[in-house]
């Protein structure tokens, strides 16, 4: 608190990019996790709130007569435009921002020390593989690994083939990039194809392991039902064939028995980088014509890349579908696009990962638990700014395209992707904070943090696809990959443009009519309440008794048709308790409380009454 020696400035500028509207006028307030503007308008008074975590990056532009601006650029790609009247104070809020940013504990947002763990438990690997079918004849569990001494940036327990020795892990696990030998990411028990992830070997040009060569060989043979295994290397081959002169590379296939090798050509996290700036600059671009936005849009690669993540999942799904072969999948150090195409291989071939829960198990397993450095490929800590690179955004945007494609087999929505993303990077949460389980545990995050999944189930009717069929919902997706299917996904990358248009989806829409339905259903339930509790009072007590007869007819009186066994016109009524006959309706008090009863016939001798009905007990 004592670095904010200048909390709020008033008479900012808010400047709207994408209209000529005119510009805002309203306070900023500098807190310790949040820069909030207020608009002045007594009509609208609209807040905007930007977590500290969220920015990325802040450019003071020249001073005009106007003021100081200020551009802000966040990760959840929200832009802000500021003006501040005077240049010292926009210093002050710039500097503020940069020693505020160090200064926040990121595993104390939330959760104080006495506090007890919460959360943590929603999800339960050990779980998710006994919903595979393991331990099984073929594959077993393993905590060779439980102080972190084979492999640190893996689990401590894992899943390896049965017929795997200590010995064949141990000298595989010297044999691989990072330590990193290959161990399941999914058992697809329908046929017991296995996909399974490692990193890079240290091949070089001729060098072998008989421990590595061994543990594939395990792994084929844990597949009875085909004769060989793919090795698919996620990278170009020309990169491939560059790290052999630093002793790293891919496997030889004249020492590896029995499997077929395939590159599917996914580019490093620098192209990615790269990529992903040229696609901010497009969409951030201030009025371009048709013409420019598309040529950017090309330009920046980022479809192409996005194409390629899909097919590489794609071909996982075949071959295991179509060929009834195991595959082994690593890029170079086996944390970023191993992750993104056994997870997205998962969500095509396993329904269960098209759930709200089913993700959450999905992200666990293949990102947080195997080792993918959130930490430094989302910039959490200054650290070196050639690590940070879209991986996750990428697998979340493939998440998007296949809803898009198929848009009845994901129980979730667009607004569930987007709420997980902004929290990879918001830091509120321990499950994206670290590199790896071993850090985690020693940062204890289960004992400062809170889990995300929670909090996201808490609001599961926020997140539910209208469209969503559960009963149809078992096929395996095979989605087309031609380049007209992939497009730019503007409720990411424009979601806080408020001149883009249109705003809403379809299954926005959708979804605000099905809560809108919830809403009423509710208070219809509510409403009904009162007379559902006198209607089984009175069904439990003797059908003889007058007391019981005499709350139901005043109760059913004006809508008999709530309670027709008790009909005022009804025989089981005694003809001493029927009323008149009447016609019209009047309004006459019981026991107190106004009530409309129908009046009588004009030609009928008894006029109608106006007394309250007496009590009989």
């Amino acid at each position: 608190m004592e670095y904010i020696t200048t909390p709020k400035v008033e008479q900012v500028k808010l400047l709207d990019r994408y209209t000529s509207k005119k510009p805002t006028f309203g306070t900023l307030y500098l807190t310790t996790t949040h820069l909030i503007y207020v608009e002045n308008s007594s009509d609208t008074r609209k807040e905007t709130w930007i977590l500290h975590h969220h920015i990325a990056a802040i450019e003071k532009l020249p001073l005009t007569a106007a003021g100081c601006p200020l551009l802000i650029h966040c990760k959840n790609f929200h832009v802000v435009h500021f003006v501040i009247p005077r240049e010292r104070d926009c210093q002050d809020v710039t500097y503020l921002i940069f020693q505020l940013y160090p200064e926040m504990h990121m595993f104390g947002l939330l959760v104080a020390k006495h506090e007890e763990r919460i959360g943590w438990a929603t999800v339960d690997l050990k779980m998710e593989y006994e919903r595979m079918g393991l331990p099984n004849d073929l594959w077993e569990m393993t905590d060779l690994n439980k102080n972190y001494g084979i492999c640190s940036t893996y689990p401590a327990d894992l899943a390896v083939p049965s017929a795997a020795s200590k010995a064949t892990i141990v000298g595989s696990s010297k044999f691989r990039s990072r330590g990193r030998f290959p161990v399941l990411s999914y058992f697809y028990k329908q046929n017991n194809a296995a996909i399974c992830r490692c990193s890079q070997p240290l091949s070089g040009f001729n060098a072998r392991c008989m421990e590595d060569e061994q543990m594939l060989q395990d792994i084929s043979k844990a597949n009875p039902k085909s004769s060989f295994m793919y090795v698919v290397d996620t990278r170009p081959k020309l990169n491939a064939m560059a790290n052999r002169a630093a002793g790293k590379g891919y496997e030889n296939e004249d020492h590896y028995s029995n499997i077929r090798f395939q590159f599917v050509g996914i580019e490093n996290i620098h192209v990615m980088r790269s990529s992903l700036q040229k696609l901010v600059e497009v969409c951030t671009a201030k009025s371009p014509t048709m013409s420019d936005f598309l040529t950017g849009l090309e330009n920046s690669g980022w479809l192409r890349h996005i194409k390629a993540v899909m097919d590489a999942g794609l071909f996982l799904v075949k071959a295991v579908m179509e060929e009834k072969a195991s595959v082994l999948v690593h890029c170079s150090d086996g944390w970023d696009r191993t992750a993104q195409v056994c997870s997205l291989a998962g969500i095509l071939l396993d329904p269960f990962y098209r759930t709200i829960k089913g993700l959450m198990v999905l992200i666990e397993k293949e990102w947080i638990s195997m080792g993918h450095k959130f930490t430094q490929r989302c910039g959490h800590l200054e650290g070196d700014p050639k690590e940070v690179s879209p991986i996750f955004t990428q697998f979340i945007e493939c998440l998007w395209h296949l809803m898009e494609q198929f848009p009845c087999a994901f129980e979730f929505n667009e607004r569930y992707l987007l709420e997980i993303h902004d929290h990879v990077y918001a830091c509120q949460f321990g499950n994206f904070i670290g590199n790896c389980q071993k850090e985690r545990v020693e940062m204890k995050l289960q004992e400062h943090t809170y889990s995300l999944w929670p909090f996201l189930l808490e609001r599961k009717q926020e997140f539910l696809n209208p469209l969503y069929k559960s009963s149809i919902n078992n096929e395996v997706l095979k989605p087309n990959t031609l380049p007209f299917n992939f497009k730019l996904w503007c409720g990411m990358y424009n979601r806080f443009d408020k001149g883009m248009h249109p705003r809403q989806s379809v299954l926005d829409c959708l979804l605000g009519l099905s809560q809108q339905k919830a809403s009423e259903e509710e208070k219809m339930n509510e409403l009904q309440k009162p007379w559902i509790k006198a209607l089984t009072w009175s069904h439990q007590t003797k059908a003889s008794s007058a007391r019981s007869v005499y709350l139901l007819r005043n109760l059913a009186w004006g809508c008999p048709h709530l309670v027709p066994s008790v009909s005022p016109r009804s025989r089981t009524w005694p003809p001493s308790l029927m009323a008149p006959r009447r016609t019209r309706r009047e309004v006459v008090p019981v026991r107190g409380i106004w009530r409309e009863t129908p009046a009588a016939d004009p030609g009928e001798s008894k006029p109608p009454s106006s007394e309250v009905l007496p009590w009989r007990p």
